[in-house]
C-alpha cells in the first residue's frame, strides 16, 4: 500500500506531465506551424472560435465507412461546402437531445451549401442505425467504433468529449469547435456569420 507521500508524488508527476502536454501553446491560437489544426481549449472553454479565417488550420483527410452502406465517406466529397462534423454515440445522453436540433438546422441550411457529417463512436452498428432511423436523421454518419477516423481531426483533438461538433468553413478550415451538446440557436448565428 502506498504512503500518502508516495501518492502525492504520483499526483504531482501527473499534473506536471499534463501541463507539459497542454502547455505547448499559448491558448491564443490553435494552429500549428504549416496550417494544420492543433486543438487548444483556452481556459477550459466549451465553444471555441478560430478567427480571422486566414489563421485557421485544416484537419486531415477525414474518411470512413458510411453507417448504413459501408461505402467510404470522405471530407473531400464535400468540396466547397461548409461542413459541420458531429461526434456522437447512441449511448450518449446529450446526443439524444442534440440530434433533433442538428437535424432541424441541417434541413434549413443544406440547400445553402452546408453539409453535416456525423461520426458515430464507441457504438454497435445496429444500435447506431436504430438511433439515426428513430430520429429521422438525413445527413450521413461515418461508423467509427474504434475512433480511428478521429485521428484526422487534429493531433490534440479531445476524443473523450462526446458530443463534440466541429464547423469547417468552405475551404475546410476549422472555424469553431463545440465541446458540448448544441441547440439550433447555437448553430444558426455561426452558420450565418462565421463561415
Amino acid at each position: 500500500m502506498r504512503s500518502a507521500k508516495q501518492s502525492l508524488a504520483v499526483v504531482a508527476a501527473l499534473v506536471i506531465a499534463a501541463a507539459q502536454v497542454t502547455g505547448c501553446t499559448t491558448g491564443e491560437d490553435a494552429v500549428a506551424q504549416g496550417g494544420t489544426f492543433d486543438f487548444v481549449s483556452p481556459g477550459g472553454k466549451t465553444a471555441i472560435f478560430y478567427d480571422p479565417p486566414s489563421a485557421r488550420g485544416t484537419i486531415g483527410d477525414l474518411s470512413g465507412p458510411d453507417l448504413f452502406t459501408n461505402k467510404p465517406i470522405r471530407l473531400s466529397d464535400f468540396t466547397g461546402k461548409v461542413v459541420l462534423i458531429n461526434v456522437w454515440g447512441s449511448w450518449c445522453a446529450p446526443c439524444r437531445t442534440e440530434t433533433p436540433e442538428l437535424e432541424t438546422v441541417y434541413a434549413e441550411y443544406r440547400d445553402r451549401g452546408v453539409q453535416f457529417l456525423g461520426i458515430d463512436v464507441r457504438d454497435n452498428r445496429d444500435t447506431a442505425r436504430d438511433f439515426v432511423t428513430d430520429r429521422n436523421v438525413e445527413y450521413p454518419s461515418i461508423f467509427d467504433p474504434a475512433m480511428r477516423s478521429l485521428i484526422t481531426l487534429g493531433r490534440t483533438y479531445p476524443t473523450s468529449v462526446v458530443p463534440t461538433t466541429m464547423v469547417l468553413d468552405r475551404q475546410h478550415r476549422v472555424a469553431a469547435v463545440y465541446l458540448m451538446a448544441l441547440l439550433a440557436e447555437d448553430l444558426r448565428p455561426l452558420l450565418v456569420s462565421r463561415v
